[in-house]
């Protein structure tokens, strides 16, 4: 871990809000959570949750909140000005354009030991006291800033131009509130890479929390095939869903996004399409598959580790955090080329030489979230340690 000397900008005047500190040293760190926003109930706001577990009496600081979408310890948090407009909470993504000043307006934090920012958007800007260490988790520099073209669709036509030109400031933002942040810690080794490469800072990888509690093996048998996540363009569904087109075996995908109606006019009837389901509902379709087919280059892939932890090998393309999950010949294959051909002959071979669902899913413990909570603190104290 490479913690620079020297980095973090004075941010100002100050304000208290008080974390009550214990004794025994770094065991009752006063810490502060910052995360973008608290609308749902993902893998970023899981992260959240442990740190909180592992960080009691954490104060959490976001810009807006959906109090219905989010366990009982989230629903506590600071929010911004951006919480008092109408429709904040349910259209967030709206808010893009003033997220920056959301963040920028607040009062920097001290009367903390630490600042752990949940970042995958604006949450590193936070403002922190002179003197305080910033602790960045992050999930993935901007995505909207750094791969627009991955997420154009998230804009409606007659403003990708506009929003493709706004995204050049929002890249030079985004490096330069990069300078606040004394350590950084990548959620895997493809953000790590980004990290350096957008940011010219090292970091050092801490892999999001799985609950390898919940997700295990089980079931009465295995047939079939999964694909699980958002029906958008990056997540590459679309190959899957074609690749089976001739393939003489089931496939389930799960999910719901723009892609949806396309897709079920592309599917042959060997494919069927679920949403909405539970967790438990994920952990059985994960347990009676072959294997899980993911094509999408992601930043981690959560469903992946989930589908593992299952004992579910994984079906991934060479990039992105699959490199960090799949295990070739062991809990996976990996497709340097993802199209169709690859998709047809990696599934092929799952069907004639399946890999032990034991061995899988206990490869996949070393993504729990024990661990996670454990690595973390091990962050915290050594950036403490090294003010």
């Amino acid at each position: 871990m490479t913690i620079p000397a020297g980095v973090g900008e004075p941010n100002g005047a100050l304000t208290g809000h008080g974390v009550a500190r214990g004794n025994g040293g770094h065991a009752a760190l006063r810490v502060a959570i910052a995360h973008e926003w608290l609308v749902s109930y993902a893998g970023s706001e899981r992260c959240v949750a442990e740190l909180l577990h592992e960080f009691p009496g954490a104060e959490v600081y976001t810009s807006v909140t959906r109090t219905s979408e989010v366990p009982p310890e989230l629903r506590h948090a600071r929010t911004s000005l951006l919480q008092h407009i109408p429709g904040a909470a349910t259209h967030h993504e709206w808010l893009l354009p003033v997220l920056p000043l959301s963040w920028a307006l607040r009062r920097p934090i001290d009367d903390v030991d630490v600042v752990i920012s949940s970042s995958h958007s604006c949450a590193k800007a936070v403002r922190v006291a002179a003197g305080i260490p910033h602790v960045c988790y992050c999930h993935t520099p901007m995505r909207y800033a750094w791969f627009f073209d991955e997420e154009r669709g998230r804009f409606p036509t007659r403003l990708q131009g506009p929003a493709s030109v706004a995204m050049a400031g929002f890249r030079r933002w985004d490096v330069r509130t990069s300078r606040r942040v004394t350590q950084f810690v990548a959620n895997s080794t493809a953000v790590a890479d980004r990290i350096l490469q957008f940011y010219g800072r090292d970091s050092t990888v801490v892999h999001p929390p799985v609950r390898t509690d919940f997700f295990t093996p089980g079931g009465s048998g295995r047939s079939g095939f999964l694909f699980a996540g958002r029906l958008v363009s990056y997540k590459r569904a679309d190959l899957v869903v074609e690749a089976f087109a001739t393939l003489p075996y089931e496939l389930t995908v799960v999910g719901s996004g723009q892609q949806l109606e396309s897709l079920q006019r592309q599917a042959t009837p060997n494919v069927r399409f679920v949403s909405g389901v539970s967790d438990e509902e994920l952990r059985e379709l994960y347990r009676s598959s072959l294997a899980m087919v993911f094509p999408g280059v992601e930043d981690f892939g959560i469903v992946m580790a989930e589908a593992q932890a299952c004992g579910t090998p994984v079906i991934a393309t060479a990039a992105g955090g699959a490199l960090d999950i799949v295990e070739p010949g062991r809990t996976g294959w990996l497709l340097a080329d993802p199209s169709v051909e690859s998709i047809r002959a990696a599934v092929t071979e799952a069907v004639a030489e399946p890999f032990a669902a034991d061995t899988i899913a206990a490869r996949a413990a070393r993504f729990s979230s024990a661990r996670f909570r454990t690595e973390m603190r091990g962050v915290v104290e050594a950036v403490i340690d090294h003010g």
